[in-house]
This record gives structure tokens, C-alpha cells and sequence, in this order.
């Protein structure tokens, strides 16, 4: 079911709505309005978490030599005033508005609580295997519950309580219309396309979205040609096919675009896909 925010808009790209505001939310209430010292003290707070944040994220985000991503659940578990800090960061942004934001602003503060409530579920699990091990809680009869915590209440933003499930297709797929959604939001496995070891930033979005894109392609977790006869990619293109092209060709277009040499070479030989693959193991370092 899609979220408050996301069922009122249409798709946009970033590259197009970079100068106007995208209203997310069911009553946008300008910045402008509040008074200069309350939006004054709500700025420099945002700041503050977010720099908070992105520590948090360069210490306990490594980068193996495999190319994959992993967070030191165990350190950060045991360290208390890095859980509060986490917390800190959640309980600021649930204060902004997301609604009064541009275009870029908003994707990246949409990305930003979306891996923050990640983290602080797993964190809150820990240890455990997968993060499928966790189930969703007050869904009611719900057999998709039992899959994961994505439909967990975890937040509540601008009057509305929100999932995961909220956030990611709720509201960024069906407003923002970009597959690069899924190379952003950061599922807390392998098989997932990296979380990055820094906060996303508006003002680099664009190229770093790129960039996370072409990692994840690249890497044989996005794709893989086997024996030069078999193309298997990340059930990611499978799951969300509508994201990258409704089709075999569309999902092979999408890597294409991406891929560097010798790959991209390679799936120019290539009408369809033979399987896919994902790894659901915690991405614990």
C-alpha cells in the first residue's frame, strides 16, 4: 500500500527537478514560514545530526577488497553513545519536512532515514543472519510479515507512521521514478548494492548515484556471464523489473549503460536472462 507521501505525486527525475520543490507530503508547509530563529535552530540541529551521521557511517562502514560493503554490527552494538547517536540522527530527521524539499534534498533525505532505521533495526537484532530473520510487528495477519521488517511502523513523519516498506515504494519509487532508488537504500546484505560508508549528500547526489550504480553493475553480485553462453544479474532486476525496463531487453539496456569493458561488450550478445541470484547473509563485517 502506497505511503501518505507517495500516492498524491507522479515520477521525476532528479536531473529535471533539480531548481523546483518536490511536495512529498499532504500539506507542504514552506521553510520560509517559520520564524528565523526556529528555522535558524531546525537547520543548524539538521546539520549537526547529519555530520553526527556520517561519522557514524565512516567508522563503522567498511569496504572489503571484494568490493562489498560491511558494517561492524558487534563494535557498533557495544558502543552505547553510538547507538544513542543513531537514535539522535532518527529522532531529528522525523522533525524535518520532508515536503518543503527540492528535489535532490528530498531523495537524499528519504536515502538517509531509510538506512539510518535499517541499521537501527539490525542493531537491535544483533547478532542475527540475515535481516530476514527479523519480522515485521503490528501488521496484524500479514504472511509477509514473517519475511522481514519492512512493515514495521518505524517512524513517524509529518503526522504519518511509516515502514520501510513506506519509504522505499511507498514513496521514493512512485515519486521520484528513478531506478536508482535501488541502488541507494541499503537492505543489510550481501546481495544488496553497498551502503555507502557516507551520509548521501544533495549536493553530490547525482554523480554518486552513478557511481554506486556502476559499482553494483560491475560486481558480480549485479551481473554475471557464465562460460560466455549464461547472464545472470541480481534478483534486484527481477524483483523490479517495472523499475528498469518491464523486460529482459529493458534490464540488459539498463546494465549496458553502466557496464564498463569487457561487460559492456559482452551484453551486447545477450536478449534475455538465464537467472538470477541474491544473498540474503547479513552484511556484518
Amino acid at each position: 500500500m502506497a505511503s501518505a507521501f507517495g500516492t498524491r505525486f507522479g515520477g521525476y527525475r532528479l536531473t529535471q527537478l533539480s531548481r523546483r520543490e518536490v511536495l512529498l507530503g499532504t500539506a507542504a508547509i514552506a521553510v520560509a514560514t517559520l520564524s528565523p530563529p526556529l528555522a535558524t535552530r531546525s537547520r543548524a540541529s539538521s546539520a549537526d545530526s547529519m555530520a553526527a551521521y556520517d561519522d557514524l557511517l565512516s567508522r563503522y562502514v567498511v569496504v572489503g577488497d571484494d568490493g562489498i560493503a560491511r558494517v561492524r554490527y558487534a563494535a557498533w552494538k557495544k558502543n552505547g553513545g553510538d547507538l544513542t547517536a543513531l537514535n539522535a540522527f532518527i529522532a531529528t530527521q522525523s522533525e524535518q519536512r520532508p515536503s518543503t524539499l527540492q528535489a535532490s534534498a528530498a531523495f537524499t533525505y528519504w536515502t538517509n532515514l531509510y538506512n539510518a532505521l535499517t541499521l537501527r533495526v539490525v542493531l537491535g537484532a544483533y547478532p542475527v543472519r540475515s535481516i530476514k530473520n527479523i519480522k515485521s510487528t503490528g501488521t496484524g495477519f500479514d504472511l509477509k510479515a514473517f519475511s522481514g521488517p519492512w512493515r514495521t511502523k518505524l517512524v513517524e513523519i509529518e503526522g504519518a507512521p511509516m515502514s520501510l516498506d513506506d519509504i522505499e515504494h511507498g514513496t521514493m519509487r512512485p515519486t521520484f521514478r528513478d531506478p536508482r532508488v535501488h541502488y541507494a537504500v541499503n537492505c543489510a546484505s550481501i546481495g544488496c548494492p553497498n551502503l555507502q560508508p557516507r551520509a548521501w549528500q544533495a549536493e553530490t547526489l547525482n554523480a554518486d548515484l552513478d557511481a554506486a550504480a556502476r559499482a553494483y553493475v560491475n560486481h558480480p553480485r549485479g551481473t554475471t556471464i557464465r562460460r560466455g553462453r549464461s547472464l545472470r544479474v541480481s534478483s534486484l532486476y527481477r524483483w523490479f523489473k517495472e523499475d528498469f525496463g518491464s523486460s529482459d531487453a529493458g534490464v540488459i539496456q539498463h546494465l549496458r549503460g553502466l557496464a564498463a569493458e569487457p561487460l559492456a561488450g559482452q551484453l551486447a550478445g545477450f536478449s534475455r536472462i538465464s537467472g538470477t541470484d541474491y544473498d540474503w547473509s547479513l552484511n556484518g563485517a
